[in-house]
């Protein structure tokens, strides 16, 4: 295991350095400026003596490859640099709103692995009955809806229509304290529909892996010993189908991390959705650099974790091999 995961980590170093150039080429391929961005209404009437100065200060006149290497070498000594568009240091930024993405997340992703699982187990007791059908075709129709118009129609229905749910934000309006009782109300929607749109998948995984594993041998040995239905299903059905749920886990985070942007977005939840944003149209660099990389190493863990997980459940899945 410890081998296994020292090769990842090494291997891990050049896809972020990779992909940390890869950002500054996009960007300076951009037809947005900088400079404008971080100019404003102001930029409109500055000379462009004034535009040149403020290109120097913001270090985007420099080459491609010097602005990179600046950044990276700066990046390595705890330095990311200065957000343009935020007007604050960039590990300030990800410190404000990474905890609140993180929480979304969480609770969003435990959501669709409980309930996936869940309801995949039930409906792999009988295939083709009711639960199934109902469940495998809701499950079919949410695959092919996007995050951002669940997101639209939960707050149409749960705030607009019923009002029993605030439709965006971390507080009340109006409020100034943040309290646990606030975030938590205005945690329910944003949390529910990023669940949503990632639990058709575990969901269609456990049910399949679990219906699978109730027609092998050992599984119908353990009835014809007389072994009551409950145990045969968790205790030899759940864990055999559960395998092919677990590499799902890693290979879901990219998808987790874009449906979190589009979510946080649609309900106007304070994390790191909006720096994004505004960090891509702006051609923030260091900003856009520092996420980018926050997202690549969350899906490299997310990876890392998928194969660990296997082979703590399968021993014999080699880790070293």
């Amino acid at each position: 295991m410890a081998r296994m995961a020292g090769r990842r980590t090494l291997f891990a170093g050049p896809v972020l350095l990779v992909v940390t150039f890869g950002v500054f080429a996009v960007a300076a391929l951009s037809p947005f400026d900088p400079v404008k961005a971080y100019a404003g209404t102001a930029g409109l009437t500055a000379s462009q003596a004034g535009l040149d100065q403020l290109r120097v200060n913001l270090g985007v006149d420099q080459p491609l490859l010097a602005r990179w290497w600046e950044w990276l070498t700066s990046a390595l000594t705890g330095d990311l640099g200065t957000s343009a568009v935020m007007r604050q240091p960039v590990s300030d930024v990800i410190a404000e709103r990474l905890g609140w993405s993180a929480l979304l997340a969480v609770c969003a992703f435990a959501f669709a692995v409980l309930l996936g699982t869940g309801l995949g187990v039930l409906a792999a007791r009988r295939p083709g009955g009711r639960l199934d059908r109902a469940v495998s075709g809701l499950a079919y129709t949410l695959e092919a809806a996007p995050a951002f118009w669940l997101g639209l129609l939960a707050v149409w229905f749960f705030s607009v229509r019923l009002g029993v749910l605030p439709s965006g934000g971390l507080t009340d309006a109006g409020s100034d304290v943040v309290t646990a009782g606030q975030v938590a109300r205005h945690l329910v929607l944003p949390a529910l529909v990023l669940g949503i749109s990632q639990l058709p998948w575990f969901f269609l995984y456990v049910r399949q892996g679990v219906a699978d594993a109730l027609e092998e041998d050992p599984v119908r040995g353990a009835r014809a010993r007389g072994l009551g239905e409950r145990r045969v299903l968790l205790g030899h059905g759940l864990r055999s189908g559960m395998l092919p749920m677990l590499t799902l886990i890693g290979s879901r985070v990219p998808e987790l991390i874009t449906g979190a942007l589009l979510v946080e977005t649609v309900f106007s939840w304070p994390g790191i959705a909006a720096a994004t944003v505004e960090a891509a149209t702006s051609v923030d660099f260091p900003l856009l650099a520092a996420l980018t990389v926050l997202a690549t190493a969350a899906v490299l863990a997310g990876n890392l974790l998928s194969d660990l997980l296997y082979g703590l459940a399968d021993p014999r899945v080699g880790f070293d091999g």
